[in-house]
């Protein structure tokens, strides 16, 4: 980028001095841009400098020159990310140069061309690519540019859209939005949810409502359920909410890690007759290990007969209820009380966008209207407001981004593009059972399976050693990325097919990369 000339931060007393270059937006009203030469140049003064700081008041040329300096870089990263090695480039030496960081903010600020080059050249390689065709191993949805655009856009505009008031139509365009949630998991249409930073957040909220609409003041007689495989931050949710850890009861699951509810209702009674009051089961559609999912229908049953409220995390699972032919295998989520979506997830938005639906608003309302003198009026029940069903008042625009993506992929588009993950999913289950010293631990529930190394006269300990010395083999490769973990006592490794650039050809190869490792640890 050329050295420019600096602009003053002032703007008082400027008037245009020739004529103003105008382009319509898509409303057709012309934006203002800075003043041109007759000959269609853009006066020195006028220009972005490059040698001092920038002010904060950008005008339009400056702003365009910083747009294309950040999106050609990030455009190409993009265009790369099929040759890009699957796990990154975190080698030994990253932790050391991460503590050698600036630490001190800078006084005056520097062009960003320079800033921008290490960030794309140097940093962000050092992490895992989450977004590229080889990503087999933790939950992500890769982050479609649309989505990101709807973030960029919200980010950009900074209007307040907590509360309705103040921005009707932006925050209507994100009820309707969570209305699709709604009617996707095929809640009633009395439900309502709101749009949260993630899952973990997601959790919070549901166990802080359940607790306030099934517990009261009375919060230490309180109990709570949850599977041994429940997700790290229900607990953390759980504690977090005031429900000390010896008030929650870890149930044990079957041999496709589900929950068992013969003892979940068990728990449930030997805790009545102690005197406490059970309040809360959470199931999961989806778990992080292995992608099962509970008997969400047989539990939703048990905590109704019971007075429980019936939480399910479906952050992962949970949008997989899109596709018809896995409807049955959801059976139940429809009946619960609350919800966990995570939209960055199945939906393939980029990381930030979480949802809760809960069954009956007025639950939500109870725990979270609130007013205060120098806020407007509330607008009528009937339209929607974040600021009355969640903690937040000043918010991103967290619903944009799933809002914009739909209007442009249409709803059709998600639901085939998750078939289409199961269906691999199921592939290289069926792939890998035909491997020669590979064992299928779990088919595929929804689009994560296990599997480990396995050969005759090994024991435990040896299948767990050679499973990790195959996934670091194949990590190492750069084609694919796996992920493993302790399942049972025992270790496997995970394929967890849900990138929305994963195809049938790189899965193939990986599959294939798995087979040739398998055969070079012998036996």
């Amino acid at each position: 980028m050329k050295q420019l000339a600096a602009v003053s931060t002032s703007t008082e007393g400027r008037r245009p001095t020739v004529p103003w270059a105008g382009f319509p937006d898509f409303m057709g009203t012309p934006y203002l841009r800075e003043p041109r030469e007759r000959n269609g140049t853009v006066p020195l003064e006028s220009r972005m400098p490059m040698d001092q700081s920038l002010p904060f008041d950008l005008s339009t040329r400056q702003m365009e020159e910083l747009s294309d300096e950040v999106v050609k870089r990030l455009l190409r990263h993009i265009a790369s990310v099929g040759e890009l090695p699957a796990g990154g480039a975190i080698d030994a030496g990253v932790a050391q140069r991460c503590l050698e960081l600036p630490r001190d903010a800078p006084e005056k600020g520097a062009p960003l061309g320079p800033v921008l080059d290490k960030f794309f050249e140097e940093w962000l390689p050092a992490s895992l690519l989450t977004t590229g065709p080889g990503w087999l191993a933790y939950i992500s949805g890769g982050g479609l540019f649309t989505g990101a655009l709807g973030h960029f856009i919200g980010a950009a505009l900074s209007r307040q859209t907590g509360l309705n008031t103040q921005a009707p139509f932006l925050v209507e365009l994100e009820g309707r939005a969570m209305g699709w949630l709604r009617a996707w998991m095929g809640f009633p249409k009395g439900a309502t949810g709101i749009f949260t930073p993630g899952g973990s957040t997601s959790n919070l909220i549901a166990i802080i409502t359940a607790r306030e609409h099934r517990l009261g003041c009375d919060i230490r007689a309180g109990t709570l359920y949850v599977s041994e495989d429940v997700h790290h931050s229900i607990l953390k949710s759980a504690r977090l909410a005031g429900i000390a850890a010896d008030r929650i009861r870890t149930i044990a699951v079957d041999a496709r890690r589900r929950m068992l509810v013969e003892d979940l209702q068990d728990a449930i009674a030997s805790d009545r007759v102690s005197g406490l009051r059970p309040f809360l089961v959470v199931s999961t559609a989806g778990t992080t290990n292995t992608g099962a999912v509970d008997p969400l229908a047989r539990i939703g049953e048990v905590a109704r007969r019971e007075g429980l409220w019936h939480h399910v995390d479906g952050a992962y699972g949970g949008v997989f209820r899109m596709v018809p032919e896995l409807r049955p295998a959801l059976a139940g989520i429809e009946t619960a009380d609350s919800l966990t979506l995570d939209p960055h997830k199945g939906l393939f938005l980029p990381f930030g966008t979480g949802a809760l639906l809960v069954r009956d608003e007025r639950t939500l309302r109870a725990v979270h209207t609130a007013t205060a003198s120098y806020l407007p009026d509330l607008p009528p029940d009937e339209h929607y407001d974040p600021s009355q069903i969640s903690p937040e008042l000043s918010r991103p625009y967290r619903g944009f981004p799933l809002w914009l993506a739909v209007q442009a992929h249409g709803a059709s588009a998600f639901r085939e593009a998750l078939a289409e993950k199961r269906a691999l999913a199921v592939f290289a289950a069926q792939r890998l059972a035909a491997t020669p010293g590979i064992a299928v631990v779990d088919d595929p529930q929804l689009s994560i399976m296990t599997f480990r190394a396995t050969a005759e006269g090994w024991s435990r300990d040896e299948e767990d050693l050679q499973t990790r010395a195959l996934l670091d083999a194949v990590n190492s490769r750069g084609r694919v990325h796996l992920s493993g973990a302790m399942v049972s006592g025992r270790f496997v490794g995970r394929i967890c097919v849900l990138c929305f650039r994963v195809g049938r050809q790189r899965l193939e190869e990986g599959l294939e990369i798995i087979a040739q490792e398998r055969s070079m640890l012998g036996a």
